[in-house]
């Protein structure tokens, strides 16, 4: 049951928004430092571009969250993608960006969030209509239809041209 005002968020929409703020923020924060010890060693000069990446995820998300906590609502869909690379930090040994991850493709899947991103791209969901049936309808013997025979026209008579004269 969606007990939300056409215009009001729900809850896990909001949640949504709040948590990839958070991620962002701590993925920026992460990347800023993973990349700060990488240049002490010539090894880690080698290995910047991969410490940088946490840091680019962290700018993705923040943007997304501005997006969603916007007061006046943007055009914009579900990223599952961006759902998928906090999932995959924990390969640089973020744990917290992964748990925001899971709990954002959980979240999209809810029928208020999707009836709520629906709304704010202008997409129309039509909601299913109960159809009354009628039982002497059912009981009803169908006769099949009859139609007449359809005459096929005449074909054009063609004339022979001789030749020579």
């Amino acid at each position: 049951m969606n007990t939300t005002y056409p215009n009001q968020k729900p809850g896990l929409f909001t949640a949504i928004a709040v948590m990839t703020l958070t991620s962002g923020a701590i993925n920026l924060f992460w990347g800023f430092i993973a990349s700060a010890t990488a240049l002490g060693t010539f090894i880690g000069i080698i290995c910047l571009p991969i410490t940088i990446l946490p840091t680019i995820l962290g700018i993705f998300e923040i943007i997304y969250a501005a997006k969603l906590l916007s007061a006046q609502p943007e055009p914009v869909k579900p990223s599952q993608s961006l759902a998928v690379f906090q999932i995959l930090t924990f390969l640089m040994g973020n744990i917290f960006s992964m748990v925001v991850g899971i709990l954002t493709l959980i979240f999209y899947n809810d029928i208020s969030v999707k009836e709520y991103f629906a709304q704010i791209n202008g997409n129309v969901t039509i909601s299913p209509v109960p159809v009354e049936s009628d039982p002497e309808a059912l009981t009803a013997p169908v006769e099949p239809a009859t139609s007449e025979p359809v005459e096929e026209p005449a074909k054009p008579k063609r004339v022979r041209k001789i030749a020579g004269k």
